[in-house]
């Protein structure tokens, strides 16, 4: 992190300030804890913010601290319009693309206020008067953490270290992934020593799902399939599938990881059929070097990390089928 960036922000924030917070679309716990964190921080310092999400998210993340504040765009445009316009900062929180955040990107590129990207995704694109953007580390909230230490470490308290900790838990998969480092797990330890508490917050995220998800979840596996060329596993969910459930926001959340657990599989996929917007939702998880963010990227309009990513196809669950097993002959070479 370079200092002149940490000197640079604390000049923006040296007098009180109108600030926006933006997370990107459909916010998962790294989007919303790292904004969340960062809110706290803020407002503790006598700054007007407000966390603004594109739309709405899972209810496993309705309890962080702060989480009722959050304003959504889908349900709130005209409130949310103002408060833009009236801003002065706009943080960018776990995005480095505007695309990312729906209906509010054209807002937020005529906005007038200075931009901040805080972010760890590849390929950031150029919005930002300010970035703190590094795809190495394991999170944005560790970046956050990285940020508030160096503004004001004795600032950190329970609140901004169980939204910390959230994100950092669930973008490294309970600190399983790569990206996973010994800074991580120092971090950790000192969220824990200012208070977050390790255990509640997994199960949170983790050990409160509702009976529907679970019988959800028993559909996935039971359309689970491996490709036979390849060490590849594949699940589809149809929107019958999903509407038989009573399918909420969030539901699905960590079902792709199931095809990993099988011995000698690199690239597990699922495929989620979403009528309202059209399209065939797609997560991609892998292991060791496979680029799931490359092969997202190249095939499916999508993108991320070497072993998460995401995508999306506009055809039907057949017809995208078909595209993912061709584009996977295309990618051999890969495994």
């Amino acid at each position: 992190m370079k200092k002149s960036n940490i000197i640079k922000l604390k000049e923006l924030l040296s007098s009180p300030q109108k600030i926006v917070i933006i997370p990107h679309k459909n916010p998962d716990g790294d989007a919303l804890g790292s904004s969340l964190a960062l809110m706290h921080y803020l407002k503790n310092k006598l700054h007007q913010t407000f966390v603004i999400s594109p739309n709405d998210y899972p209810e496993f993340l309705k309890w962080l601290p702060g989480e009722s504040t959050i304003l959504k765009f889908s349900q709130k445009e005209k409130k949310i319009k103002s408060i833009i316009n009236n801003s002065s900062l706009i943080f960018a929180m776990d995005f480095n693309d505007l695309t990312r955040i729906g209906d509010l990107n054209e807002i937020i590129k005529n906005s007038k206020s200075k931009k901040i990207m805080i972010d760890h995704h590849e390929n950031p694109k150029n919005f930002s008067d300010l970035n703190f953007s590094d795809p190495r580390i394991s999170s944005t909230c560790e970046i956050v953490y990285n940020i508030i230490y160096k503004l004001d470490a004795f600032s950190i308290n329970k609140e901004i270290s169980t939204c910390l900790y959230t994100g950092i838990m669930t973008d490294t998969g309970s600190f399983k992934y790569p990206s996973t480092t010994y800074k991580t797990h120092k971090i950790i330890s000192e969220l824990i020593q200012y208070g977050a508490d390790g255990t509640k917050i997994h199960q949170k995220i983790y050990d409160e799902s509702s009976l529907n998800k679970l019988k959800l979840l028993a559909i996935a596996l039971n359309n689970i399939r491996k490709v036979e060329e390849h060490p590849v596993i594949y699940i589809t969910l149809s929107q019958s599938e999903l509407n038989k459930y009573q399918f909420k926001k969030g539901d699905t959340e960590g079902f792709v990881n199931y095809g990993l657990s099988i011995k000698e599989i690199k690239l597990s996929v699922i495929l989620i059929e979403n009528k309202d917007e059209g399209i065939i939702k797609m997560s991609f998880r892998s292991k060791g070097d496979f680029p799931a963010n490359s092969f997202a990227k190249k095939y499916f309009n999508g993108g991320g990390h070497i072993n998460a990513a995401g995508g999306s196809s506009k055809y039907s669950i057949k017809k995208t089928l078909h595209n993912f097993l061709n584009a996977l002959n295309n990618f051999k070479n890969e495994f």
